[in-house]
């Protein structure tokens, strides 16, 4: 009887370090929070509308992701050439639900300047702003394939009805002129 809880035991804690590394759903990243936004220097800059939909743009951030263009960068180094990562602490770029939660000011702030206490180094001394938009593009795929960050709704929207600038506020409506009374 003895050795039947033992071995009860070992299932359990087996079963429990399995649920543990396979992070529930969230790319054994943790929970999914939003991540703290992006800093004023990085807050108002977005990535040209008209690339969402762009597959030139796409494809020139997939070469940049795969190392391709720049030897010095390889994104897939750390996050898999499929999205997955291959490194502990890799962002998985598939996981929609947490994806969704970045800008994409917040992406490109990340891939400029690192994120802190992590890995994740700052590129931006290897690559240009152009490079790191492409990049976002690319990355952004994974999980929101055919969707672009709306600076105007501040949300994923489909790529080809994104605006690129924040909505303008409504026009007033002028007051009639005296010669119209």
């Amino acid at each position: 009887m003895g050795q039947m809880k033992v071995l009860q035991v070992v299932v359990l804690l087996g079963m429990g370090l399995f649920l543990t590394a396979c992070g529930e759903g969230g790319g054994g990243e943790g929970p999914i929070v939003p991540p703290p936004p992006a800093p004023a220097e990085w807050a108002d800059k977005h990535m040209p509308a008209s690339w969402w939909a762009d597959a030139a743009k796409l494809e020139e951030g997939r070469k940049l992701y795969l190392g391709e263009t720049n030897p010095d960068v390889n994104c897939a180094s750390c996050h898999g050439k499929d999205g997955k990562p291959t490194k502990a602490g890799a962002r998985d770029f598939r996981v929609v639900d947490r994806m969704k939660l970045y800008s994409d000011s917040v992406w490109a702030w990340r891939i400029a300047e690192g994120v802190p206490n992590t890995k994740m180094k700052a590129w931006k001394s290897k690559l240009s702003d152009e490079d790191i938009w492409k990049l976002v593009l690319y990355e952004a795929s994974y999980a929101l394939a055919g969707k672009g960050w709306d600076a105007g709704t501040k949300s994923w929207g489909a790529a080809v009805s994104v605006s690129a600038t924040p909505a303008a506020a409504p026009a007033t409506p002028a007051a009639p002129d005296s010669a119209g009374k």
